[in-house]
C-alpha cells in the first residue's frame, strides 16, 4: 500500500504529482473517476494522497491498454472484499490480453500489407504513377 504523507495539494499541484495535466484531473472528476473535494469557505479545493492514489491507478491501468469504462469497473472492484473479487479481475485482464493479441495480430497484417506496397513501389519500373498510391486509389 501506497504509504503518503498525510498532506492535501491544490489540483494544480495533484496533477504534477500524478503526472497528468489539470484538465485530465477536471475530465476524471466529470466522469466520476475521482470525487471533487469539497470548496472550502476560503481557499482552493484541496485534494488528499487517497486522489493521487486513484489517479496514478487510472494512469497505470491505461498504460496497460484499459479503457476508463474498464478502469471505472476495476476502480469499483479495488475496494471489494469479496473473494471473487480476484476472480473476476483476473478474467478482465484475460480479456485484456486476448484483445492485445488480435490487435497484434490486425498490426502484423497491416505490415505485411504495407511492406508489399513498398515493395510495389521499388520495383515499379520507373513508371509514372506510384503503385503504392495506385493501390490506395482504389
Amino acid at each position: 500500500m501506497d504509504t503518503e504523507p498525510a498532506t492535501t495539494w491544490s489540483i494544480s499541484q495533484l496533477a504534477q504529482n500524478a503526472g497528468v495535466n489539470v484538465e485530465t484531473v477536471r475530465y476524471y472528476e466529470r466522469i466520476g473517476l475521482v470525487q471533487k473535494p469539497r470548496k472550502p469557505s476560503r481557499g482552493w479545493r484541496q485534494y488528499d494522497s487517497q486522489a493521487l492514489r486513484r489517479i496514478r491507478f487510472i494512469k497505470r491501468t491505461q498504460e496497460l491498454g484499459f479503457t476508463l469504462a474498464e478502469v471505472k469497473e476495476l476502480l469499483a472492484l479495488r475496494g471489494s472484499t469479496s473473494p471473487r473479487t480476484c476472480d473476476r479481475v483476473s478474467r478482465k485482464a484475460a480479456e485484456k490480453i486476448l484483445q492485445i493479441e488480435m490487435k497484434i495480430c490486425d498490426l502484423t497484417t497491416m505490415k505485411e500489407v504495407l511492406a508489399g506496397l513498398v515493395h510495389s513501389c521499388s520495383t515499379g519500373g520507373g513508371g509514372v504513377k506510384c503503385p503504392l498510391l495506385e493501390v490506395l486509389d482504389r
